[in-house]
């Protein structure tokens, strides 16, 4: 079988519920994503309980600030061994090659296999109108592209995109570089947030490697049930 590209976004801040999903999940997703609702609330406590369910892990902590906190953030979580790491492309070239260079190091002094680092591109809740508002001219696929560009050039291994950009990076950009997308809903789920989304089937065409699902499968009513269909749905097993 093919590896599973779902990995099921646990933003939640209840360390019951996040524990319950994570194992009703097992074997259902390829990986899980804790963003910072739930890191901020247990912190590396936390990670491990839901770590310990043999998942991969996209830390989701979209890190942004001076080269040298991110480094120095970096370096604190890459010993817990996350699949993948993510820092805010819109930091500059300077803050993600020394996330990528610290993230090498740190990995390869602890043992650990390096994540794979990510830059984030434009959010999937921002339009082109919010764009404008914060001085960024232009569609966001412009930004986004710009922003994968200024990624690769500095270490980032791939980035975090919107679905509507992802045949436009793939193409561009190569079939090694990884695109993680989140945004995605399953046909008939609401948009709730997010403003470029997209169905899972949709997206793997246009050659994401992860796809990120949060609610259509922690909000309903059968999580394992709604994650095997949506693995069914895009004929993949964990």
């Amino acid at each position: 079988m093919k590896k599973n590209p779902v990995y099921c976004a646990i933003d939640v801040s209840d360390l019951g519920t996040a524990q319950n999903l994570a194992l009703q999940l097992s074997g259902k997703v390829g990986g899980l994503k804790i963003g910072m609702e739930f890191f901020y609330a247990h912190g590396q406590t936390g990670y491990e309980l839901l770590s310990q369910q043999g998942q991969n892990i996209f830390l989701d902590l979209k890190l942004h600030d001076i080269p040298n906190t991110v480094a120095a953030a970096v370096r604190a979580l890459v010993p817990l061994a996350p699949a993948y790491l993510n820092v805010h492309a819109g930091g500059g070239a300077a803050m993600m090659a020394a996330a990528s260079k610290s993230a090498h190091e740190t990995a390869g002094a602890a043992g650990v296999t390096p994540p794979c680092m990510l830059g984030v591109t434009v959010l999937t809740s921002l339009s082109q109108s919010d764009l404008n508002d914060i001085g960024v001219h232009g569609a966001p696929r412009d930004q986004v592209l710009r922003l994968a560009n200024l990624a690769a050039s500095n270490g980032m291994d791939g980035v975090v995109c919107s679905a509507e950009e992802t045949a436009m990076l793939r193409s561009e950009m190569g079939p090694d570089f990884k695109l993680v997308v989140p945004g995605i809903r399953p046909a008939g789920a609401g948009h709730d947030d997010q403003k470029r989304v997209m169905t899972p089937e949709a997206a793997m065409a246009a050659g994401a490697d992860v796809l990120v699902i949060g609610r259509a499968i922690t909000q309903a009513d059968d999580p394992a049930h709604a994650a095997q269909r949506i693995t069914d749905a895009l004929s993949m097993g964990a």
